[in-house]
């Protein structure tokens, strides 16, 4: 009853695209804002952008102006558009709810950004 599925990540180089997918259950959609966080080998997971249950957006300052995210909730599903991509986005990308992420996560995509 709780599912989170990613993909749409991948290897890109400096500058490129990607758009990754994060398909939901339809109860973390009903009752919370959605996040995109990415973790990379030997730190903590930090958030990259949410989105609320009215559709407010919020980003981290390191992806402002680069990475959109948005909500299809006809299919729940979240999107994150990742645009000029940089060596330093490399990382796990995972989706969960916000601000109170549930407590099992899915198994996240990779990110890989070549200079």
């Amino acid at each position: 009853q709780v599912q989170l599925v990613e993909s749409g990540g991948g290897l890109v180089q400096a500058g490129g695209s990607l758009r990754l997918s994060c398909a939901a259950s339809r109860s973390i959609f009903s009752m919370s804002g959605m996040g995109w966080y990415r973790q990379v080998p030997g730190k903590s997971r930090e958030l990259v952008a949410s989105i609320s249950r009215g559709g407010s957006r919020n980003y981290a300052d390191s992806v402002k102006g680069r990475f959109t995210i948005s909500r299809d909730n006809a299919n729940n599903t979240v999107y994150l558009q990742m645009n000029s991509l940089k060596p330093e986005d490399t990382a796990v990308y995972y989706c969960n709810r916000w601000p109170v992420p549930d407590n099992l996560w899915g198994q996240g995509t990779q990110v890989t950004v070549s200079s």
